[in-house]
């Protein structure tokens, strides 16, 4: 038997979706396990062991719009699968899979047009977002035996690119920091980075700055004259990974990096701005410290952060204390 579970969100939700690959695996110990995600939240999961292959579904690009859909349906029906959960609520997801002719199809009730599903389930809302996913099969599993355990496989160092090899300090000596993400108004100040940055270097730990080739300004901002070592833009999804199991603490914001911390099970110090922990997004499983401003009645203003801040005052992301977060850091470096 072939199952197929879709997960085409954003990176972040890809490493929650993990555990349901474990869970999936137990119900069906003999299936052959498939996951179809993003071209590059492939890169996330093409190393699980429990998962016999990945399949990439460009819906941003080449197979966008309905002749992408339909191709990319006709490579999902050449699979042959038997089953398909999809942790994707879009109509887009919907549509594909009934044109794939999957004979059980099990999605959210939520789903637009969820009727194109064989079954569904109630996604919950208040609780954290592995087990809203979670949710999609809970009903096989007794409570205390349904799998929540993240699930990422980092690449080995000799994996890596020779110039990012030849900077990495030796694992467990530094602090990553990690200062974008995909909305602005998620992001603390570079500033704020730069003090904390400063502060770890005077700790004698040393600072790695990472993240997207988008996120290089910001990064560059953050190192101003400090001497750590900036990644930012010159590596991969995979080196990210490998950064982050091997680092003493990850600093960052509401981001795929604090999933990914979560994941590897690093200590992390999250700043959330224009979102809070209460959305289902926070710090799972691991040693973890939450830093707000909690004292702003505008705040949250929106699910997923948004491109500026709707009252033009940025008070979410400017003016939280350093001090705070350097707090935090040393909460969770004095319990090691």
């Amino acid at each position: 038997m072939k199952i197929l579970l879709v997960q085409t969100s954003f990176l972040g939700d890809t490493i929650l979706s993990t555990p349901l690959i474990a869970a999936l695996n137990q119900l069906h110990p003999e299936a052959e396990i498939w996951m179809m995600t993003t071209p590059l939240a492939a890169d996330l999961v093409k190393r699980d062991p429990l998962l016999t292959g990945v399949i990439p579904f460009a819906k941003r690009g080449p197979e966008k719009g309905l002749k992408g859909l339909l191709r990319q349906a006709a490579i999902l029906r050449d699979f042959n699968f038997q089953i398909a959960y999809s942790l994707h609520r879009s109509a887009r997801t919907s549509l594909l899979l009934r044109l794939s002719r999957i004979p059980e199809r099990i999605g959210f009730k939520n789903a637009k047009l969820a009727f194109l599903y064989t079954e569904t389930r109630k996604r919950p809302q208040d609780k954290h977002d592995v087990l809203r996913n979670l949710a999609l099969i809970s009903d096989r599993f007794a409570e205390n035996d349904l799998p929540d355990k993240l699930r990422l496989f980092a690449p080995t160092k000799d994996e890596l690119s020779p110039a990012i090899q030849a900077e990495m300090p030796p694992p467990g000596s530094y602090a990553l920091i990690v200062p974008g993400s995909a909305w602005e108004t998620k992001r603390w100040s570079a500033a704020g980075y730069h003090k904390v940055a400063g502060y770890l270097l005077d700790k004698g730990l040393q600072v790695v700055l990472t993240g997207s080739a988008d996120e290089a300004a910001v990064c560059r901002e953050v190192a101003g004259e400090l001497k750590v070592i900036n990644l930012a833009g010159r590596g991969s999804l995979e080196s990210a990974l490998y950064l982050t199991k091997q680092a003493r603490i990850v600093i960052c914001n509401d981001s795929m990096a604090l999933h990914m911390a979560s994941a590897c099970k690093i200590p992390t110090v999250a700043v959330f701005c224009a979102t809070v922990p209460e959305f289902g997004f926070g710090p799972w499983r691991n040693r973890a410290l939450i830093v707000e401003k909690k004292d702003l009645d505008c705040r949250p203003c929106a699910r997923h952060g948004s491109r500026s801040c709707p009252d033009k005052t940025r008070a979410c992301m400017d003016k939280l204390p350093a001090a705070e977060v350097i707090k935090a850091i040393d909460t969770l470096l004095n319990n090691d």
